[in-house]
């Protein structure tokens, strides 16, 4: 809180970050004896961000993301809070396969991967993914000493430096690239996934050090482990129960903050795009860091949220009859590796990896189109995007069959790309921020990870010491 007054917040989208913010604003804030007026201002019509479910004859179609990793909790912690848990679903465990294309084959993704890195080395000797003398130079990892300099280096060196390049490219960035839309040469080690910096530093080995730490996933029940939940009728259940249980908090949608400034009695008055002016305390800003940057411009220095470059992605969603199609899965679906200069980067076949997706008699594929420096196709007309992907999905897996129907959602600007130094850069913000505009605070999927449970996670971090008065 800031110290002139605990009596209103005003939180600057209303997406998954925002909404999760006045959830756990009100809920701390109340736990001290504080009741603030807190409002959400959100410039578009809905509520929920990139989160959209679509219920279309019986299919459950997700237009934006469409699961969430089980082992990062904070999402199912806010499901129980909103009495939401027992809508989760596991994934089927009969599609815990994954294919990656090489060479226009699919090749099952070699057993005992964690995070891309091997664990198991039988399965990975085996793999047609890679040459034998790729493996070869894999397996190096054992004697390559760890990195004696310290400070961060892209996702990509770290790997070809401890792996080789033919494992990256084939086996580790289709994977862990797929979760940014990114190049993984441009990617901060330690702002995706730092957790390999660390063992390194370790074990001394990547794969040694992933053998000996790896531990199994749970599931919120705590029994067979499934690496992926979501919730029965779509992503959209957790929105709906945020809005409803935020029935004392004021949602207000086309409503753009386009300026503020610190006002004489503490707090600070914000201007909307129609001229309206609000006053706050405290102000959280949970907007993409190129419209946070745009905020906050003249304030402080913006140059660790303008280095924050942004990927445009579209999810194309096709859904057959099954006895048209032909086809059977025994998998969750396949990963595109850049170098197959394909149209689509992945495909789940959500059909079979969700049951609850779809019809019995039906079947439902998701693909996804563009990565970073490689958008062009994202913004073809649904026509034209739709033809690419029935292309690439007829060579990789002989599809014949015409959909009954394609929903096509583009996702313009979607995918943050952290940085190398990404932390580093928001260390030295975030301390200016306090220093020049107390009781102004900035967070969401630009600053310490992108995935839906990240964005709740640090809603609560930042809720909880914004109510308990300590530096964020």
């Amino acid at each position: 809180m800031s110290e002139s007054s605990s009596s209103s917040v005003l939180i600057i989208g209303g997406g998954l970050t925002g909404l999760s913010t006045a959830f756990y604003i009100r809920k701390f804030y109340r736990e001290k004896g504080l009741r603030p007026q807190i409002t959400v201002l959100e410039k578009s019509r809905v509520l929920g961000g990139k989160i959209e479910s679509l219920h279309r004859d019986g299919f459950v179609i997700e237009k934006g993301p469409d699961s969430f990793l089980a082992r990062k909790t904070a999402m199912i912690d806010l499901a129980k809070e909103l009495e939401l848990d027992h809508e989760l679903v596991q994934q089927n465990p009969q599609s815990k396969k994954t294919y990656i294309v090489s060479r226009d084959r699919l090749h099952p993704m070699p057993g005992g991967l964690v995070l891309g890195i091997p664990t198991e080395l039988k399965p990975f000797l085996k793999t047609g993914l890679i040459s034998g003398r790729a493996k070869l130079r894999a397996l190096m990892d054992f004697m390559i000493p760890a990195r004696k300099t310290a400070g961060d280096e892209s996702l990509g060196h770290f790997i070809e430096r401890r792996l080789g390049s033919e494992v990256l490219e084939n086996v580790t960035e289709p994977l862990l690239a797929g979760i940014y839309a990114g190049d993984t040469r441009h990617l901060s080690l330690q702002a995706t996934f730092p957790q390999f910096g660390e063992v390194e530093k370790t074990y001394g080995s990547l794969i040694r050090g992933m053998m000996t730490g790896r531990k199994p996933v749970e599931t919120h029940t705590g029994t067979k482990r499934s690496a992926f939940l979501t919730f029965r009728q779509g992503l959209q259940s957790l929105i709906h129960g945020l809005i409803h249980d935020l029935n004392d908090v004021e949602l207000r949608t086309e409503a753009e903050a386009v300026s503020f400034a610190k006002t004489a009695g503490g707090g600070y008055e914000v201007t909307l795009a129609d001229g309206e002016k609000l006053h706050a305390s405290d102000l959280v800003i949970t907007s993409p860091a190129y419209a946070a940057a745009d905020f906050l411009r003249g304030h402080v220095d913006t140059s660790a949220l303008e280095a924050i470059n942004y990927v445009s992605v579209a999810n194309v969603v096709l859904a057959f009859d099954k006895q048209e199609f032909g086809e059977t899965f025994d998998g969750s679906g396949f990963l595109v590796p850049r170098k197959e200069k394909r149209n689509i980067t992945a495909c789940t076949w959500t059909s079979t990896k969700w049951l609850h997706t779809s019809p019995d008699d039906k079947v439902l594929l998701r693909c996804y189109v563009g990565r970073s420096g490689e958008e062009e196709n994202v913004f073809l007309p649904d026509e034209d995007l739709t033809g690419l992907v029935l292309k690439d999905l007829k060579e990789l897996m002989g599809l014949k069959a015409k959909p009954q129907f394609v929903e096509i959602t583009r996702l313009p600007k979607s995918m943050p790309q952290y940085p190398v130094g990404h932390l580093e850069h928001l260390s030295h913000f975030e301390q200016e921020l306090r220093g020049k505009l107390p009781g102004v605070y900035a967070t969401g999927a630009a600053f310490r990870g992108v995935g839906l449970p990240d964005c709740i996670k640090q809603a609560k971090e930042l809720a909880e010491a914004m109510a308990s008065g300590r530096s964020i």
